[in-house]
């Protein structure tokens, strides 16, 4: 059984913010979500996560995602573990992560986990850079097992130009590491115990602590302030366009396109610059998304248009084009082979087979059926000031310009309502509506207003 135990206790001083640091979004998804899922896509089929800055915020986001262990107070990475082992198994293996990378991938940790073997208990993630800085050194004996990880402040001269760090990124053979932990010892300045004390005690004990260098430092990056932050988004924005690219999509410039780490898109779709596909967004094959378009949970189906547009909540089905500056939201369903134009709004509206709403309309709670034309300026008045009502228009109908629908009303089939009127009630199948007052000329009142 492989477990995964990710450490999100602190609150992220640093952030500047009152939200617990692993709240913070990555692409849309908090840190500590892109954790678990690739804990899970790892292998884990347990996954214990630490809290203790802001728990209640964490365990009702991620209700159902985790199980959770209170750290409080906060005692150090070591303290976190010995938490998280009420809650974990003590059989097979487990992957400790720091809450804080969230660019770290499955594979890695697929990697690291493969490491443990024979007599090999602990697997340390480390990273090779060039400028090293303050971090704690990996210190290797002559056949590459790791006897031991100097803080910076304590490392000598020699061990000072040694370029490999700790990570914070662990597995463990189970048994090995709940057996251990009681002897971590908390004499230190910050009366804290530290989970890298186990290498020193697995040593002792003849025990083989290995590590495995990662392959793209970007990964195991930790966030600590927004700057940082900025940078995972970017780290993580990469990954995701290249990914798409890679499975057939075009984007025009990558670096100005922003896609969510749910998104979801077919092969053959061209995005532009300067879109934004958030939340579960789904875009099938053939579609063409223009710039300035912002669609979160939008469904898009194949060989549409999307010019300049924002869809919330929403399904386009096949063949439709919608904008420029279109607006769909809250549940509204546009049927295939629709032009919906600019300006206009959808909410909670389902738009039938081969209709045309071309510009500046609002049809709110409404039911369009199929071969209507929605001429410009019309408005479904949906609201009484006190509760919402439906509008119903039925197939082959046509509004014309300018015409208001009180809500509740019902067009029928081929019905027509005239250019400027205001339907209070029902049409039937066929009829004409016209609800305007008679249009009355004054003989040169003209001439006579432009002469005053």
């Amino acid at each position: 059984m492989r477990q995964a135990i990710i450490m999100a206790a602190g609150k992220g001083t640093r952030m500047m913010s009152e939200l617990p640091k692993v709240m913070h979004k990555v692409c849309q998804k908090t840190m500590v979500e892109h954790l678990i899922d690739q804990s899970k896509l790892a292998g884990a089929t347990r996954v214990v996560t630490v809290v203790g800055y802001g728990h209640e915020v964490i365990e009702e986001a991620m209700k159902g995602k985790t199980d959770f262990a209170l750290q409080e107070p906060q005692l150090g990475t070591g303290h976190a573990v010995m938490q998280a082992k009420q809650c974990a198994s003590e059989d097979g293996e487990t992957l400790v992560i720091n809450g804080d990378c969230p660019c770290l991938t499955n594979e890695t940790l697929s990697t690291l986990a493969l490491e443990l073997k024979d007599n090999t208990k602990m697997v340390i993630l480390t990273a090779i850079l060039d400028d090293p800085s303050a971090y704690g050194r990996v210190i290797r004996d002559e056949n590459g097992y790791v006897t031991k990880i100097v803080e910076f402040k304590d490392c000598t001269e020699e061990e000072k130009k040694i370029k490999e760090i700790n990570t914070g990124i662990y597995a463990f053979d189970n048994k090995t590491l709940f057996s251990n932990l009681t002897e971590i010892q908390n004499n230190n300045a910050q009366s804290e115990y530290y989970i890298t004390d186990l290498v020193a005690i697995l040593n002792n004990k003849g025990i083989k602590v290995s590590a495995v260098v990662a392959t793209d430092n970007d990964e195991v990056a930790g966030v600590n302030d927004k700057v940082e932050l900025a940078y995972a988004n970017h780290t993580m924005q990469q990954r995701i366009n290249s990914n798409w690219m890679r499975k057939g999509v075009t984007l025009i410039n990558p670096d100005a396109t922003y896609i969510g780490a749910e998104v979801e898109i077919e092969a053959d779709t061209t995005i532009y610059p300067n879109v934004y596909l958030e939340g579960k967004t789904k875009i099938a094959k053939g579609t063409v998304i223009l710039p300035n378009s912002f669609l979160v949970d939008a469904r898009i189906g194949e060989r549409c248009t999307i010019d300049s547009s924002r869809i919330t909540d929403s399904e386009v089905k096949d063949d439709c084009t919608v904008g420029p500056y279109a607006h769909l939201r809250m549940h509204t369903v546009v049927d295939s082979k629709n032009r919906i134009g600019n300006f206009v709004e959808f909410k909670n509206t389902n738009f039938g087979y081969d209709s045309r709403c071309a510009h500046l309309t609002y049809i709110g709670d409404s039911d369009i059926g199929s071969k209507v034309n929605i001429g410009c300026g019309v408005v479904t008045v949906n609201y009484d000031g006190k509760n919402k009502f439906r509008t119903v228009v039925k197939d082959g109908a046509f509004i014309g310009s300018n015409v208001n629908l009180i809500a509740p009303v019902t067009v029928g089939e081929n019905a027509v309502v005239a250019a400027g009127s205001t339907a209070t009630k029902d049409v039937p199948d066929g009829d004409m509506a016209i609800a305007r007052c008679r249009q009355e000329n004054k003989p040169g009142y003209g001439t006579k207003y432009k002469n005053k």
